[in-house]
Formats: C-alpha cells, structure tokens, sequence
C-alpha cells in the first residue's frame, strides 16, 4: 500500500508541475502585455520598463519560471500585478465560497441521483423508470447557463413582482453572517448544480443496480424471506454504490477547484468568478496560483478514490 501511495503521490505531482508549464506557456503566448495594461493608454516606454523590472517580467521566461517555481515549493505563490495581494490570501477570500457551493450542491445531487437511479432500478421499463430517466436526459443536456438564468428568473424575478422575496438575485453571505442569509444566497446555485449532476449519478445508479440486482446472492437472499426494502438498500444498494462515490469523489474534487459558469451567473466571489477577471486582466500570479490549487484538488480527488479502490480490491495495487 505504502508503494502504491507513493506511485500516485508522484503521477500527481508530474501532473501539477506539467500544468504549470502549460499556464505559463500559454501566458506568453497571448498577445498581451501586462506592463502595458498597468501603466494605462498614456504609459511612456520608461514606465512600461520600470513596471516590467518590478514585476520581474524582463527576465527570460525559464528564470521567471524558476523564480516560481521555487517559491511556490515555500508555499509562496506570488502576489497579484495589480493590488499586490499574496495570491494565498486571494484564494483564501474565494475557497469558503466555492466550498459552500460544492458541498451543498453535493448533498442535493447525490440524493437525487441516488433514490431516482434505485427506483428506476426496482421499477425498468415501467412509467416511473421512462419518466426519471426522461427527466435526467433532459437537464444532462441542458446548458448551464441557461438553468441559472430561468431559475433566477422564475424564483427570483417573478416572486419578486409577486412581493415574496425569498431569493436575492446574487452574491455572497457568509456563514458567519447568518445561517439564513447563506443558505438563501446559496439555495438557486445548489438547485442549479444538483439538477445538472443528478442526471449522471441517476444513470450510474440505475445501471449498477440493474447489474446487482440480478446476482445470485440477491436471489438468495429473497428466498430467505428478506424483506425487499431490506435486500434493496441493504444487499443492493451497498454494492451497487462503488461507481457513484468513484464519481462523487472526482465531481467533487473538480467543483472544489471552481465552478465558473454557476459562480458567473449568480455572482458568487469563488475561485471560478476570481479565475475569470484574472484571465481578462493577464493576472498570471492569480491564475497561475487558481490553476494549481484546482488541479491539486482534482489530483487528491483522484488519490482519494485510487486508495478506495486499493482498499476495496487489493489487485488495483498491482497497476
């Protein structure tokens, strides 16, 4: 075991440094230039020189990448070009907005998916299974975007005109404000979420459970006299659940990293939003740091769900 953590441990940190390349490589590719940017329309050349040599942008970019790279194995990932903020401190301001949505939109989702799957499963080819799986293909092909907008426009905007105001059109409230205020900022981005990922775990349920309920020892247990809600949940659902917490598991680690469009489209300040006005302002310390820390949390996700499967089935050791 100790092997095998120390083999995905290591692919995860190949992975890391392979995606600071690419981001890096990619910032020098665009045709931009920060010091420009900062020093605005009216910028001499000498102004322009002056903000490249303190942003260490007139080094050669392999000594730039270094310069990161080793004060990111300090934990340090730089600061911002523009308010000289450390980009820890920035990512710290958006994680518990990001964490708030993905955690919340997990539990929605996951339950979801999970009774809609198990009663497809109990029910194939009846009306209820046609109907769940007409409902999960439906929002599995539906943009994103586009649910955040009708939601905010049906629970918001209507119900508004109505005089309930139950939903603010946007924005953040911390936990520590109230529990009220959080959950009703967070409410329409959950709903928003959970329809979307509930499709897939309703799909991963139904099929597993599907392949479960017609073992043998499923058939056993019936002719013992177990009751079927006991055999369903029990016998079934138990073994029927390894491929939906493998995909929990990964969804999770790549919401955690952002979520642009959700976080875009009801303004939350998350990782996702912060990714996005740092791309348009070329803030490579802030993007590069959010790239990183995304990637690192789809790497652990990845890790978390390897050493499931290694505890699960010793034979994935092996590979």
């Amino acid at each position: 075991m100790a092997m095998f953590l120390v083999r995905r441990i290591g692919h995860g940190l190949l992975v890391l440094w392979l995606i600071s390349i690419a981001v890096f490589a990619l910032f020098f590719v665009a045709p931009s230039n920060v010091a420009q940017t900062l020093a605005g329309r009216q910028g001499t050349p000498e102004t322009i020189a002056l903000i490249k040599h303190r942003l260490g942008l007139d080094l050669p970019v392999w000594q730039q990448y270094l310069h990161f790279l080793g004060n990111a194995a300090k934990g340090n990932l730089g600061y911002d070009y523009y308010h000289q903020v450390p980009v820890t401190t920035i990512i710290g301001q958006a994680l518990p907005v990001t964490i708030s949505l993905a955690l919340g939109a997990s539990v929605l989702w996951l339950l979801l998916g999970v009774f809609n799957g198990v009663i497809s499963a109990i029910h194939p080819r009846s009306l209820a299974d046609r109907g769940l799986t007409l409902f999960s293909l439906f929002f599995y092909s539906f943009p994103s975007f586009l649910l955040g907008l009708l939601l905010l426009y049906f629970l918001y905007f209507r119900l508004t005109l109505a005089g309930f105001r139950w939903f603010p059109a946007g924005g953040y409230s911390p936990l520590t404000s109230g529990a009220g205020a959080w959950f009703q900022h967070l409410f329409l981005p959950w709903i928003a979420l959970a329809l979307l990922l509930a499709a897939t775990y309703t799909r991963l349920t139904r099929a597993s459970m599907l392949d479960v309920l017609g073992e043998d020892y499923i058939r056993t247990a019936r002719s013992k006299g177990i009751r079927e809600s006991r055999v369903i949940v029990r016998h079934g659902l138990r073994s029927a659940l390894t491929p939906v917490v493998t995909q929990f598991g990964i969804d999770l680690g790549q919401l955690v990293g952002g979520v642009v469009v959700t976080e875009t489209v009801f303004s939350l300040p998350g990782l996702g939003q912060t990714a996005v006005v740092a791309i348009n302002q070329q803030d490579l310390p802030v993007i590069i740091g959010i790239v990183l820390f995304a990637s690192a949390a789809v790497v652990v996700a990845n890790i978390l769900v390897d050493i499931g499967y290694a505890v699960l089935d010793p034979r994935v050791r092996l590979h």
